[in-house]
């Protein structure tokens, strides 16, 4: 039987050629480049302009590389956020987590393992204050679900009950509320350094640097102001 022949498109002319589906693996002449490199990235991209508003398009021009580089190592955007948490966030929250841990019961131990690792993640990590703000505190943020289920409830709910407990020792204000005590180690750790480019500016004290805002919140937090009655 013999094969019918294509058919011809409109005009005569050759008919279109199919489109290759692209094979999997490493683009074709695409330099080996690190997911570290990617990350970065990835990560100053968000904070300028937010985890919803950036594309793997904006990513890959970021970094210098093409989108199909970024689809090949992580598939899509929300498999590369997810990643990203995996492999960055984490981590950061694992480590300020066994800080605390070794401190045991000793609360002043307990504050400055708190404030002194929070401090050296942010130092280790830029991004984290601003990311912080604005996707974890902001409503719609893309990070919240992940915080207030996984991430922090561990190491919040630890130093709470820290507190709970010195304060039934009586080795505590009484006065003083465990749940917002807590909320102050974050507000006097990550809060200055996310809006260090305002108060710099209307103090002028870019001589002000994170281990200032480690000394001030563990003095603060240990021997208060010092307010005579």
């Amino acid at each position: 039987m013999r094969k019918r022949a294509a058919a011809s498109p409109p005009g005569g002319g050759k008919p279109a050629p199919v489109a290759k589906k692209r094979a999997p693996g490493r683009p074709k002449g695409a330099a080996p480049v690190s997911r570290d490199h990617l990350f970065d990235a990835a990560l100053a991209c968000f904070v300028r302009r937010g985890i919803a508003a950036t594309s793997l398009r904006d990513i890959a021009t970021e970094a210098k590389v093409t989108p199909a580089l970024l689809h090949y190592y992580f598939g899509d955007k929300a498999m590369l956020v997810e990643a990203l948490v995996a492999e960055r966030m984490l981590p950061a929250l694992q480590s300020v987590r066994a800080r605390v841990q070794a401190a045991g019961d000793d609360i002043a131990a307990t504050v400055a393992g708190f404030v002194c690792s929070v401090t050296e993640v942010m130092k280790q990590n830029p991004w984290w204050p601003q990311l912080w703000v604005r996707e974890v505190l902001s409503e719609g943020g893309a990070l919240r679900d992940l915080l207030i289920k996984h991430a922090a409830p561990g190491v919040a709910r630890l130093i709470a009950k820290r507190f709970a407990d010195a304060q039934s020792r009586g080795e505590l204000n009484p006065d003083l509320d465990p749940r917002l005590l807590m909320t102050s180690l974050v507000g006097l750790t990550l809060f200055p350094v996310a809006g260090a480019p305002i108060w710099r500016r209307l103090f002028d004290a870019d001589d002000l640097d994170l281990d200032d805002v480690r000394t001030h919140a563990i003095a603060l937090l240990d021997r208060g102001l010092e307010l005579k009655s």
